[in-house]
């Protein structure tokens, strides 16, 4: 059984309507827009189906400074909370997941004060 996503972190997203699907048309949307600025239609296309995840995956660039940046939001190693992880992923100034939030029409800032607001109460 999987376990329960973090109370924190999933209200703040739901809130700005990205659950799981939320996310995932977020992504694609991006993804779509990414490609048609290069003059590139996905639908003109038959695209291959994603490989498979690697046995031994590597972390990233990308993760290791979400990571990073998530860490720099705790006060302490113990105190770390999914939370934490996503702030530092909202965090990210270019790339895919701020694309991906204009595009869904998410305000970013804001959504980042209300997991800081949530982290806050929480923690009293």
């Amino acid at each position: 059984m999987a376990a329960e996503p973090e109370p924190t972190a999933r209200p703040a997203l739901e809130a700005v309507g990205l659950d799981r699907d939320g996310v995932r048309r977020a992504l694609d949307r991006e993804f779509e827009h990414s490609l048609g600025a290069v003059g590139v239609s996905a639908a003109a296309y038959d695209l291959p189906r994603p490989s498979r995840r690697p046995a031994d995956p590597t972390i990233g660039t990308s993760t290791r400074l979400a990571l990073d940046r998530g860490f720099a939001n705790a006060s302490r190693k113990k105190d770390l909370r999914p939370a934490h992880l996503l702030l530092g992923i909202l965090a990210a100034q270019v790339g895919t997941v701020p694309r991906a939030l204009a595009l869904a029409g998410v305000d970013r800032e804001g959504l980042i004060a209300r997991v800081r607001a949530a982290l806050t109460t929480e923690e009293d």
